[in-house]
């Protein structure tokens, strides 16, 4: 308990400032008086003056905020964020006497900054841990109808055979063999060593670009232990009282030994009870678990699909190789942009119904249960999933609701079609909406985690 509550409060702690402290320093950077940087709504419990500045902890630890000269501190938002500054306004130096461009780019500074840690932490990790990769060499399975000629020897592959080398290069993680296949000359031939058996396999390298030794390494299937690495609060998996670390050693009354044997059974009962056979420390029970049924549409077809979900993730075992720095920083640029697309996907499908609120959206319990979850799996699985959370905040916070970044870039986005801004009152009521939706949904999310809880 005491590591959830310390993962969730470190986490959230340092998003939210650095959030704040986005459009804190480029509130100063454009010469807008700064009053009060607060990490917290409501009275402070905590605070010190340095320079023209207030900085404080207040008593509802739900977000943080800066308060610049010049924004309202009439009506409910001015009560939420601690009441009117004590400080003596600056008019020149208000926020609604500076440039368009100057009060967008600190209106979406916050979101910048999250953006940015997002990409520093997934970079610095490669630097200093490593790329993660599969910490095995054994192979589940080859898909071996999309072989191509020259590269039948692979299809002898079983599941449990454990490779030990390919052409020169000795085997250690799933990382050697992606990296040795890549590299491995077009045209040439090489021998894969598979422990136990006396020959190797001979396998020629295509010519072609579609099908040479890149294209090899995504047929060959590592074998992943079926061990939980998280369990979603809430979810079938949730009701069923498993827990992280549970070893699944039988499925459907067969014995498994590959997460893939249970991932194809689960996808393939949607809402049909499944029996799963659990080995916990020394003892091993039986437990039955009713896969979710999730119907998506394809993309363009728009043909549905069925398949069920548990809301477990596997604990993979990972290895890390570190990155030069050069290497590091394209890397994880590519890995940023390819977690901001999952993410924006989510939110279309949220948008588009094909996912229903209440499953995607999860409050503060369940963001804090997953978090202690994740500290549990070591500093490299938090770094990741602060990153993706880091995200997670920079969308939530361009929505258009007023309140939020999203809101207020609105409103001036109004101001320079206009070419006016719009008017006090104007701004005062739609904030006062913007507030009401925020609180509801917040009510919901809190009230989601507790429904899930409680089942």
């Amino acid at each position: 308990m005491l590591l959830t509550l310390a993962a969730f409060v470190v986490m959230i702690g340092v998003l939210i400032f650095v959030h704040e402290a986005g459009h804190f320093l480029a509130a100063k950077a454009v010469g807008i008086q700064v009053h009060r940087f607060s990490l917290g709504f409501g009275k402070p419990i905590l605070s010190f003056t340095w320079g023209e500045t207030e900085y404080c902890i207040a008593a509802l630890p739900l977000g943080g905020y800066v308060k610049m000269a010049g924004l309202e501190d009439e009506g409910m938002m001015g009560q939420v964020e601690g009441g009117p500054a004590p400080q003596a306004v600056d008019p020149s130096r208000a926020f609604d006497r500076k440039p368009l461009w100057a009060r967008i780019v600190v209106i979406l500074a916050g979101v910048t900054m999250n953006l940015i840690l997002a990409y520093v932490l997934i970079t610095g990790e490669a630097v200093v841990f490593g790329a993660a990769t599969i910490a095995s060499t054994v192979v589940d399975s080859v898909d071996v109808a999309k072989l191509p000629a020259g590269a039948e020897a692979l299809a002898t592959l079983h599941r449990g055979d454990r490779l030990l080398t390919i052409g020169a290069d000795s085997i250690r993680d799933w990382g050697d063999v992606g990296n040795a296949l890549d590299s491995a000359v077009r045209g040439s031939t090489i021998a894969i060593r598979v422990a136990g058996r006396a020959e190797p396999l001979r396998v020629t390298i295509s010519k072609d670009s579609l099908t040479d030794g890149g294209y090899l390494a995504s047929l060959i299937e590592p074998l992943i232990p079926p061990r939980i690495g998280l369990v979603i609060p809430g979810t079938p998996a949730y009701k069923a009282k498993l827990e992280q670390g549970d070893m699944i050693v039988g499925a459907a009354g067969d014995t498994v030994a590959s997460w893939t044997t249970v991932q194809r059974l689960i996808h393939e009962s949607p809402g049909k009870a499944v029996a799963l056979r659990i080995r916990r420390a020394d003892s091993t029970f039986a437990v039955t678990v009713v896969p979710d049924s999730i119907t998506e549409k394809a993309g363009t077809s728009g043909q549905a699909s069925t398949y069920g979900q548990v809301g477990v993730q596997v604990d993979v075992p990972t290895a890390y190789h570190p990155e030069p720095i050069g290497r590091a920083i394209p890397d994880g640029w590519d890995v940023s942009l390819r977690t901001a697309g999952g993410i924006l996907s989510g939110l279309r499908d949220i948008v588009t119904g094909k996912v229903s609120i209440g499953h995607a959206l999860s409050g503060p319990v369940t963001i804090a249960q997953v978090s202690g979850q994740v500290a549990r799996q070591g500093v490299e699985r938090y770094i990741e999933f602060m990153a993706v959370f880091s995200i997670n905040l920079a969308f939530l916070n361009l929505l258009p609701i007023p309140v939020l970044d999203g809101g207020h870039f609105m409103f001036l986005v109004a101001e320079g079609i206009r070419r006016r801004p719009l008017s006090l009152e104007l701004r005062l009521r739609l904030l006062q909406v913007g507030f009401f939706l925020i609180v509801g949904l917040m009510l919901f999310v809190v009230g989601n985690d507790v429904i899930k809880a409680l089942r």
